[in-house]
């Protein structure tokens, strides 16, 4: 045995001295000293020996195993430094050249969009309210005077979790939700931002996008001050030079309702392809507060009275921008970002 293993060091030895490549000397590493490498199958072959010469083959053993293992770790450390060294002698760096700058992130123009509209309301006295995206059928829809009958919910039934439990379709439900935590008939001046969700995905619908909505309920609220507070935002976000104007609509929690539109920022009112020759461009749905959606958070109509309104966010985005695409502002192209 003691000769078998010398011959086993010699051919060991001559096959480290011909490694050329990490994998083959991997490949040697198993091959004598992995669980079925030769030296692992010498010591299985021992209990034939005869007792007084175990210790000395065993020794024998070791011995080789150390070496082996010392003569393979310095081999591998070779084969390192010599691919190292090839590598640097084929990849040239010119330490000349300028260094390249961080890039450093901004705000998404959806952002920008929602901080200058925060910041007009604000201004005007009003607080920022928020609410759950996951929300109660009565939240979302029956507070708001549209009972499980009603034909407009048709426009707005969207992603269901129960029979009672959906994402919300409009951020109205923070209206309903801050008339009842407060005290009855008590002065309210709330914008309402946040995500909403709907069935919806093409050039000017997205399934998931950004609306903010105001309320103001007080004592001798009128349709006046609807107009004035809209008229207002419209001029500090698209100029002062910008006309508007309401369209009679209906909204089952508003009434009367209207739809505001804005003289086109494309083409100042002459019309274009952007306004389709109207001069005119919608850009969001008020009204004053229906007297059932006051009966229902517990003020009194005969007391109080307040308007409301709703816009998306995107809508206004796309026009101060110029954008014609809402899902540019979700596919995450930094293309596009970059610009803003």
């Amino acid at each position: 045995m003691e000769q078998e293993l010398k011959a086993l060091r010699q051919v060991a030895m001559e096959e480290l001295s011909h490694v050329a490549s990490l994998d083959v000397l991997n490949d040697l590493r198993v091959k004598y000293l992995g669980k079925k490498g030769s030296l692992t199958s010498v010591l299985r072959g021992m209990g034939a020996l005869a007792a007084e010469e175990r210790p000395r083959i065993g020794q024998i053993v070791n011995e080789l195993r150390s070496e082996l293992e010392g003569l393979l770790e310095a081999r591998q450390e070779e084969l390192k430094q010599a691919e190292l060294t090839q590598k640097l002698a084929s990849e040239k760096i010119d330490i000349t050249l300028p260094g390249r700058r961080s890039r450093t992130g901004h705000k998404h123009p959806l952002t920008l969009t929602l901080d200058r509209i925060k910041s007009v309301f604000m201004r005007m006295g009003f607080d920022v309210a928020e609410g759950p995206e996951v929300e109660t059928d009565y939240y979302n829809f029956e507070a708001l005077n549209l009972p499980p009958d009603h034909p407009a919910r048709d426009m707005q039934d969207s992603f269901y979790i129960t029979s009672d439990i959906l994402l919300r379709t409009h951020t109205s439900p923070v209206q309903a939700r801050t008339m009842q935590a407060a005290e009855p008939n008590s002065p309210i001046r709330i914008i309402a931002p946040g995500k909403v969700y709907r069935r919806d995905y093409d050039a000017t619908h997205s399934p998931v996008f950004t609306q903010v909505e105001g309320l103001v309920v007080d004592k001798g609220i009128s349709f006046a001050d609807l107009k004035g507070t809209l008229e207002l935002f419209a001029q500090e976000i698209f100029g002062h030079g910008v006309k508007v104007r309401f369209r009679p609509s209906f909204f089952p929690f508003t009434e009367p309702s209207a739809e505001v539109d804005i003289s086109c920022v494309m083409c100042s009112g002459r019309g274009c392809r952007t306004c389709k020759g109207t001069g005119w461009l919608e850009i969001l749905g008020s009204g004053m507060v229906h007297p059932r959606v006051l009966e229902m958070s517990n003020y009194d109509p005969a007391q109080v009275s307040g308007f409301a309104f709703g816009m998306g966010v995107e809508r206004v985005a796309m026009l101060v921008y110029g954008i014609d695409d809402l899902r540019l502002f979700y596919d995450n192209d930094l293309r596009f970002l970059a610009q803003f």
